[in-house]
């Protein structure tokens, strides 16, 4: 090609942009309307298939009504001599190709914004009634503001009856690791045989490889047929369960598995956007193990050989011609018959007639049974497997020679046998939600066992699956799933005695929250020491509630310190401990305070030490018999209240009030509730009907 050359005398080829398998493009110029564009100029060897020269046209005059943001326009088309050109919108930036090559895999978010552009142009064209055929990286170019374009729509179909050949050079050997599988074998396409490819394109932008790939384009074409479908290691690529699950659906086998419309896909893709982490769509392999091509049976022998010529009398002659063709047509015609009856009735073994063997019908057959049948009628057995969903492991798909077929002795039967339920690559559902992965792992038709235990991680969040993701696990088979129960539960630990700091170490290592503001005197504990805590030692406590634990702590003793000097013991057991307190006060001793838990408690002093009637100058020790159990002071005073709560060995800790519970400024309940295990000298909270003072 000539630069500066000018088409139609309107179309000037400035400067070549690039070379593809079918056409070279130049950046020119419309001298008529002043403007830039792009001229693909289509190689030489096109130009002699006039069925090709026909499509050419129809399919691009299809092509230029076509006027949307995501599609190169099509200005014109035409043909200069042999030449034949096609005028387009000149746009201003790389091929996706490019972009793939120098930029390995894309990030998330550019081939999600790439794959919805591309999916709104298909969406368009295919409601004008118009599929691309050749979506590939090559054929979408990308402008400075990232907007994607689709360019060469309609030319694939121009040029398919030459490339699904896959022996000539063009569109084929750039495409083939685009096509669909239902395009590789030549069957009729639909809008989910761009979708396909569309799976294809969005694979190498999120990996920066291809899905399938090999040393010739019948390798390659062949892997789109027969290979299972590829899965996205969400885990090692970083890629999310929602994409991942989309490309999955797109590249399955069966067109009628696959998203089937391109508006459908670009709404799943803003919706993988928004929720990266949920897989709503289901991954299968819907490939079967290897394609069967079938073999033609070698060549009969002639139930008549060859004799050598004897020269007879024209009348013999004749009559033995005559019985020639009739001993001929009875072999034929019982030939036929057998062949029929095969077809129809399909008996399960081998016959001889003549010099040939009939073929029996070994489907369905065990393939011990088939291959002893066809050992024993002198045949050569070729046997391979294949997965199949319909007939049992072990036993015969479907054979060639097919049932009624002549056989010479020693003739090959190939017999396809199903080695049972197909395999299919095992998508990674970890950090899925168990209904995420249920649903996953159902839709692609495998059972599903649950293992549940205690994780930090969130409850119902998938932890580990066996077998592990990435392997060929056989359809129906058990998935079993581990799935976290949340954290274990805690058992509160006694927090009494110990520094607030010790306590804080032990709620960090159990999962719970700590307050230790509350402060209180107290005779038991010396300052520092926590004297009360608001959950019960032992109590179970579920650290996924975000427990708080509130705990006192001590500021130091609160005894009255008696005037100097000594005085006798008074007996003060069985009364309250206000009264004995008071008496030995009276008789200028000081006094403390310990806890005697007692099923029948009745809150009165049952030891004291010294005993009564010791003389002592120090601090009489006295023992309170208390329950143990919050007492239940609702519609007491606050100071009937306070009483009751420090007979049964409690401190007012704090006040609440409220204008919608009680009655005439009564105590409404305490915090804890009445009846609470509460380890003895410890806050109790009073709700109380009124408002604050």
């Amino acid at each position: 090609m000539i630069e500066e050359r000018i088409f139609n005398n309107r179309y000037r080829l400035d400067r070549k942009l690039g070379e593809g398998g079918m056409a070279t493009v130049f950046c020119g110029t419309d001298t008529l309307l002043r403007r830039r564009v792009a001229v693909k100029v289509l190689r030489e060897q096109y130009a002699a298939d006039e069925e090709f020269v026909r499509r050419f046209y129809q399919e691009a005059e299809s092509a230029a009504k076509l006027s949307h943001p995501n599609i190169v326009n099509t200005y014109d088309v035409g043909r200069e001599g042999d030449v034949y050109y096609i005028v387009m919108e000149l746009v201003d930036g790389p091929s996706l190709a490019e972009i793939i090559a120098g930029d390995g895999k894309l990030p998330e978010p550019v081939a999600i914004d790439y794959a919805a552009q591309i999916c709104s142009g298909l969406a368009y064209a295919h409601r004008q009634g118009l599929l691309h055929r050749d979506i590939k990286p090559a054929n979408i170019l990308v402008t400075k503001d990232d907007v994607c374009k689709l360019s060469d729509f309609g030319i694939a179909r121009a040029v398919s009856a030459q490339t699904m050949a896959l022996t000539k050079p063009g569109l084929v050997m750039g495409s083939v690791y685009y096509i669909s599988p239902e395009q590789a074998q030549g069957h009729e396409l639909h809008e989910s045989s761009d979708l396909y490819s569309v799976g294809v394109v969005l694979y190498q932008m999120l990996t920066g490889r291809l899905p399938f790939t090999g040393e010739s384009p019948v390798t390659v074409a062949l892997k789109h047929i027969g290979d299972p479908v590829p899965t996205i290691d969400t885990s090692a690529l970083g890629t999310s369960p929602a994409l991942a699950s989309i490309v999955n659906r797109l590249l399955q086998k069966k067109p009628e598995n696959r998203f089937q419309s391109a508006a459908e896909v670009a709404s799943a893709l803003r919706e993988a956007r928004e929720r990266p982490s949920v897989a709503h769509f289901g991954i299968s392999n819907d490939a079967p193990t290897m394609p069967f091509h079938a073999v033609q049976p070698p060549p009969r022998r002639s139930p008549m050989p060859d004799r050598p010529f004897t020269s007879i009398g024209e009348d013999e002659e004749r009559k033995a011609r005559s019985t020639t063709a009739i001993v001929v047509t009875l072999v034929l015609a019982l030939l036929a018959a057998i062949a029929i009856g095969y077809a129809v009735f399909g008996p399960k073994f081998s016959i001889h007639v003549g010099n040939a063997i009939i073929a029996g019908n070994y489907r369905g057959m065990s393939d011990v049974d088939a291959r002893k049948s066809l050992e024993n009628a002198g045949l050569v057995v070729d046997e391979a497997k294949t997965a199949s969903d319909t007939v049992e492991a072990n036993h015969v798909i479907e054979q060639n020679p097919s049932p009624g077929t002549p056989l010479d002795a020693g003739a090959v039967v190939h017999l396809i046998v199903s080695n049972g339920l197909p395999l299919i690559g095992l998508q990674d559902v970890t950090k899925f939600t168990l209904a995420d992965a249920t649903n996953v792992l159902l839709y692609n038709k495998f059972k599903v066992r649950v293992v549940r235990r205690h994780d930090p991680a969130t409850k119902d969040t998938v932890l580990a699956q066996s077998p592990k993701p990435g392997s060929s696990v056989r359809q129906g088979s058990q998935i079993v799933l581990t799935v976290s129960d949340g954290p274990a539960p805690v058992t509160m630990p006694n927090l009494l005695g110990k520094t607030a700091d010790a306590a804080q170490a032990i709620a960090t290592r159990d999962h719970f929250a700590l307050d230790a503001t509350g402060r209180a005197a107290s005779d038991r504990y010396a300052a520092g020491q926590i004297l009360s805590q608001d959950v019960a030692p032992g109590s179970t406590v579920d650290p996924a509630a975000n427990v708080t634990v509130h705990v006192v702590v001590s500021t130091g003793s609160a005894a009255v310190v008696p005037p100097a000097g000594s005085g006798t013991v008074p007996d003060v057991r069985g009364r309250s401990l206000a009264d004995a307190t008071a008496a030995l006060h009276a008789a200028g001793l000081a006094s403390t305070v310990i806890y005697n838990v007692q099923r029948d408690a009745n809150g009165t002093i049952v030891a004291e030490e010294p005993a009564a009637g010791s003389q002592t100058s120090g601090t009489v020790t006295l023992t309170l018999s208390v329950p143990g159990e919050v007492p239940d002071v609702q519609n007491m005073t606050i100071d009937q209240a306070r009483a009751t709560l420090e007979a049964d060995g409690y401190h007012i800790k704090d006040f609440q009030y409220t204008t919608i519970e009680g009655a005439n400024g009564n105590v409404v309940r305490t915090l804890p509730e009445a009846g609470t295990t509460l380890a003895p000298d410890s806050t109790v909270t009073l709700v109380v009907n009124g408002t604050s003072p």
